[in-house]
């Protein structure tokens, strides 16, 4: 039998790799629901992205298939069984501090910046090509292979819920979503919201407080605005918030006109699945506020978080705090903050990634029971996910773990973690790179990147194991 050497596959095919990924990359598909429609059921960015995509298997024979402008797939071969490789091309906001456009990709120092670049669009063409060397390569398969693309894999997951309803579901896979060696556990995933009116007077009053733009991302910043008639307040408030910033070596502002005081706190933003690798400036703004005399709602607000959220991605402050020997523990992000002291709707959305031992129910529970002296509602959102694990002993992961063992020279074992990727939706699913144990993780961040030599290294990985699941 012919050995085929996938890194010279790719070494050939690199700049049409790149070309590819770019067009991809210039795509800003960011779900926006204001813009929305029923031929764009996410707004018109992932829309976009789904459509280019599918455009490029097209363009290299392959059979498509759009779902709707939220989902579709990229077909080759032919059988009773399916591998499915569940991508996605939407990409969570940009947020600030970016140093280029982010959707103009750019290549500075051996990588790939741009929104998307590891998550999940320079993955997801590294699996593309992969299937697409296949193919060129004539080579004979035994099994169908589909290319799943979703849409919305930052938020609600309509897209391959949708998906799984009109077509049928593959036998096994992987999400190139995440890191290898493997991941075939990931942790069950849970969003609570905690509800609270606006209502509040004072010497110092809480006008508005903003941070976060999504669950599942720790908030870069966080902005306050207050009024504040106390002139002691005003007079060391500035002050205040050096000393503090400086203790907790992070950065912020004070900015007053009048009576009008404006605070400004900025940490690091990360993944909402590995909330400890982030500085949370929404919970660093309300510890810092909660020094003040605020009263009625914005007193319970700002305490509550300071009180019960700030410094602790373990949940053991608002009860929730639980490990397993397998998966470990459960973390705990504080990821969107709104507060508008005309609002009846105010709110803290917290995102928890949990081992086995606990379920949604018993979470909610836990923090209504936290939470029982204050005026929080606690909302318990639609959308979550239990814990998925796959042995190791099964034949799709030791084949995954082999395939990487030949090309790193590294030994292969299972892991766990917080993240949810599509993986989890099959019985026989996992992640599957594309980040290997030497890459940094930028997902999430401003200045996400990926470095091209790890966009390659995948791109042989997976077309060596899509063939051997296959052939």
């Amino acid at each position: 039998m012919t050995t085929i050497d996938w890194t010279k596959e790719v070494e050939a095919r690199k700049e049409a790799l790149l070309e590819d990924l770019f067009g991809l990359l210039r795509v800003p598909s960011v779900r926006e629901d204001d813009k929305a429609t029923a031929d764009a059921p996410v707004g018109p960015g992932p829309k976009e992205a789904l459509l280019h995509f599918l455009a490029l298997g097209e363009r290299d024979g392959f059979v498509t298939k759009n779902v709707e402008n939220i989902a579709g797939h990229i077909e080759f071969g032919a059988g009773d069984e399916t591998l499915g490789i569940f991508s996605h091309v939407d990409v969570v906001p940009v947020g600030t501090g970016w140093d280029t456009d982010p959707f103009e990709p750019v290549i500075k120092d051996g990588r790939i910046y741009a929104r998307g670049s590891s998550d999940d669009k320079g993955p997801s063409m590294a699996a593309y090509y992969a299937i697409k060397m296949i193919k060129e390569l004539e080579l004979p398969t035994s099994k169908r292979i589909r290319l799943i693309i979703g849409t919305d894999e930052e938020s609600s997951w309509k897209c391959v819920d949708r998906y799984l309803e009109v077509e049928e579901t593959p036998d096994f896979g992987f999400a190139p979503d995440a890191e290898f060696p493997i991941i075939n556990g990931e942790k069950g995933n849970v969003t609570v919201s905690l509800n609270l009116a606006g209502e509040n007077e004072g010497a110092v009053k809480l006008i508005s407080f903003k941070a976060g733009l999504r669950a599942n991302m720790v908030p870069e910043s966080g902005t306050a605005v207050l009024e504040v008639t106390d002139a002691d307040v005003l007079a060391s408030i500035t002050a205040d918030l050096e000393k503090y910033v400086t203790e907790q070596g992070i950065s912020g502002e004070v900015t007053i006109d009048g009576s009008t005081v404006t605070v400004f706190i900025k940490g690091k933003s990360a993944h909402g699945a590995s909330p400890h690798l982030g500085i949370n400036g929404g919970t660093h703004l309300a510890n810092f506020l909660n020094q003040y005399a605020f009263e009625g709602n914005a007193k319970t607000y700002i305490n509550t978080i300071a009180t019960f959220l700030h410094d602790d991605t373990k949940g053991e402050k608002i009860g929730v705090a639980i490990a397993d020997d397998i998966m470990g523990e459960l973390s705990l992000n504080v990821g969107v903050f709104k507060f508008d002291v005309t609002s009846a709707d105010n709110s803290v959305i917290l995102n928890m990634r949990y081992p086995k031992g606990t379920d949604e129910a018993t979470i909610g529970q836990q923090i209504a029971d936290s939470l029982a002296a204050t005026d929080f509602a606690v909302e318990v959102l639609e959308g979550g996910k239990g814990p998925h694990y796959v042995p190791e002993d099964d034949e799709l992961v030791k084949t995954l773990l082999s395939v990487y063992e030949e090309h790193t020279g590294l030994k292969g074992h299972g892991q766990v973690i917080g993240g949810g990727t599509f993986g989890r939706l099959l019985e026989r699913g996992v992640a599957y790179g594309a980040m290997f144990p030497d890459s940094i993780d930028t997902m999430h961040q401003a200045n996400e990147f990926m470095a091209l030599n790890d966009l390659f290294r995948a791109t042989a990985i997976y077309a060596d194991a899509i063939y051997r699941l296959v052939k």
